[in-house]
């Protein structure tokens, strides 16, 4: 497996856990992945704690994906930093976005988030329970360890 599979599996999650308040407290965050910058987006309000923490300049931040079900777990590491971005806003804005905000895109505590991948850890895993259970009847029956995936980093 590749980065390249990292970014194709971390674009079909929905959210994780985002930190960049020295490990004091994660928030669940839904993130927007731009592979080509090794980027992830997030939109939130002015007033939450992860705003707050970069409000004086970018800060390190860790980002936790885990979601069996489409085999990705991950331990990412970065700066977090408040974006003035209005056209990567425009770009990411959704219907589920714009639920969260009274104003729309136009709502004057919104605030995005860039989160600059330095490095990460990365478990890929099979997506399917059959092909896990196949994998663990294989081996047992050859005496060999499972093929539980991959891992490795960024």
């Amino acid at each position: 497996m590749s980065e390249e599979e990292f970014w194709n599996r971390v674009s079909s999650v929905n959210a994780g856990m985002l930190d960049a308040t020295d490990g004091m407290r994660s928030v669940p965050m839904s993130h927007h992945p731009d592979q080509a910058a090794k980027v992830l987006w997030f939109i939130t309000a002015q007033g939450t704690d992860l705003v707050e923490s970069v409000t004086d300049g970018p800060r390190d931040a860790t980002y936790i994906v885990s979601d069996a079900a489409k085999g990705i777990y991950a331990d990412l590491h970065g700066t977090l930093e408040l974006s003035q971005d209005k056209a990567k806003l425009e770009e990411l804005w959704s219907t589920v976005a714009d639920a969260w905000f009274e104003g729309g895109k136009d709502d004057p505590d919104i605030r995005l988030l860039r989160l600059n991948i330095d490095a990460g850890e990365v478990w890929i895993t099979p997506t399917s329970g059959i092909t896990f259970m196949l994998g663990i009847a294989r081996a047992q029956l050859m005496g060999t360890s499972p093929d539980m995936g991959s891992h490795f980093t960024l």
